[in-house]
């Protein structure tokens, strides 16, 4: 998934996009609500973990200027404060989570997992195609019950790929999607890990390139 970190403690919000990155999620960060908002504006997230006090624009405006401008990405709000009255405060504004400070990062993640799976309904908990069965939650891929081990990018790229259930996925959805908003799109990474994928895959091949389109699993 696609993810973006909201957070003006420089240390936490590189813990959790380390964390997540580990969990083989594209992160971005921004560090203030202005530039939060900004990203939403030029990039297609799954998810924003938006802390609540923020400098510049307050985390509660940005989650509302969000949820006005009909905004696709869940959003999941940290904070500081436990009261009930806060908690309930953050998810009146439209956050479809919240999580309060100290917190888990195992605890962090598998929220992140879950609002991913609501951002798109349906998709089972387990991908399964042309004999490859792909386990999110595990981060295990099979190819006719033999084990394949893949980096996070190939990982990620062929979780977009199994998501589609056969339509095709564009290389710069897929670059969207598997990399940050550092990654250079002329570098040819996504042509890489899908001929890294291929081999890994093995025969019969079915990943289909599609030329000026893009790839599909058939």
């Amino acid at each position: 998934m696609r993810i973006l970190v909201v957070e003006d403690e420089q240390l936490l919000a590189d813990a959790i996009a380390e964390w997540l990155r580990e969990e083989t999620h594209a992160v971005d960060v921004a560090g203030d609500g202005a530039a939060a908002l900004e990203r939403v504006d030029v990039n297609d997230y799954d998810v924003v973990i938006l802390d609540r006090d923020l400098p510049r624009v307050h985390g509660d405006e940005v989650c509302r200027r969000m949820v006005s401008a009909g905004a696709e990405p869940r959003i999941l709000m940290l904070t500081a404060a436990a009261e009930v009255t806060d908690r309930v405060g953050g998810l009146s504004l439209g956050a479809d989570d919240y999580l309060t400070k100290p917190f888990a990062m195992p605890e962090l993640a598998a929220r992140v997992l879950a609002l991913g799976r609501r951002t798109r309904p349906g998709s089972p908990p387990a991908l399964r195609r042309a004999g490859i069965t792909l386990d999110p939650a595990r981060r295990e891929v099979t190819r006719d019950g033999r084990y394949v081990s893949l980096s996070k990018k190939e990982f990620a790229v062929l979780f977009e790929l199994l998501r589609a259930d056969g339509a095709v996925v564009s290389a710069e959805h897929l670059l969207e999607k598997a990399w940050d908003e550092n990654a250079d799109p002329f570098t040819g990474a996504v042509r890489l890990a899908i001929l890294k994928l291929r081999r890994k895959l093995g025969d019969p091949q079915v990943i289909e390139t599609l030329p000026g389109v893009g790839y599909r699993i058939s």
